[in-house]
């Protein structure tokens, strides 16, 4: 499954609503932490939020080692995840988002996702690309 970046934020101390890490940590999911796949893309989307909110760099750092130790990390320079990512740029405006979904689409991976952009195209993502986009609610019992 292919993570959004909002569910990495609390790995740089910014909290969210929907911690599917810690979910999935405390066995509330039927994921298992090794069963995530991040977009590389996702690393720079986090620091540039960690930026903006004005978090301690080394927060940011510490969070991107984490990302790369813990998980599975997809180069976002693939030429199949590039054509999918500019065929999806029609539909979903934040072009970081459709290399993250281009990711899932490529690796034909499921996508977890807040992002209501994508979530307004998920049938279409589903009908065109043959992969689910998901949310917090959808993963977590609760």
């Amino acid at each position: 499954m292919i993570a959004d970046t909002t569910y990495l934020l609390p790995l740089a101390r910014i909290g969210v609503d929907t911690d599917l890490l810690k979910a999935i940590a405390e066995g509330k999911t039927g994921l298992r932490l090794e069963d995530l796949t991040i977009s590389l893309i996702s690393t720079f989307e986090l620091q540039a939020k960690a930026a903006k909110m004005n978090i301690p760099a080394e927060y940011a750092s510490e969070a991107v080692k984490t990302i790369h130790s813990a998980f599975r990390v997809e180069p976002f320079n693939r030429s199949e995840i590039i054509d999918i990512s500019f065929e999806l740029r029609r539909t979903i405006r934040d072009y970081i988002d459709c290399i993250i979904v281009a990711t899932g689409v490529v690796l034909k991976e499921d996508i977890a996702t807040e992002d209501t952009l994508i979530l307004a195209n998920k049938q279409q993502i589903k009908k065109q690309y043959r992969v689910d986009v998901l949310t917090y609610k959808d993963l977590v019992r609760t």
